[in-house]
């Protein structure tokens, strides 16, 4: 059974930092492709950041391009999004996701590739 168990989220004053981790059990992210992404209200659910299961390859969205980095520990099984320079629009629940094929050689950025998904975690950007 998969289980991805996201942490880390809360409130954040703008230009402020904050790490999200999702633990992944069920797949190994050494395997299988891991991504972001976030769901806020009236916005449709838009790509944050992805890593490869070979951890040699990752892709952002333009609109986190910069500020936003995504790393994994494979000892823990865990994928994280180190969040910088945060702004009032970083503000959704973030979700972590995994790919639905093991050892795809694209890195996929949309929604509808990725089969499994955590609970979500809340963040919340204060100006």
């Amino acid at each position: 059974q998969v289980q991805l168990v996201e942490s880390g989220g809360g409130v954040v004053q703008a230009g402020g930092s904050l790490r999200l981790s999702c633990a992944a059990s069920g797949r190994t992210v050494s395997s299988y492709s891991m991504a972001w992404f976030r769901e806020a209200p009236v916005m449709e659910r838009e790509f944050v950041a992805a890593i490869k299961w070979s951890g040699g390859n990752s892709a952002y969205g333009d609109s986190v391009k910069g500020r936003f980095i995504i790393s994994r520990d494979t000892a823990r099984n865990t994928v994280y999004l180190q969040m910088i320079s945060v702004k009032p629009e970083d503000t959704a629940v973030y979700s972590c996701a995994t790919d639905s094929r093991p050892l795809r050689l694209q890195l996929e950025v949309t929604a509808s590739m990725y089969d499994y998904w955590g609970q979500g975690t809340q963040v919340t950007v204060s100006s």
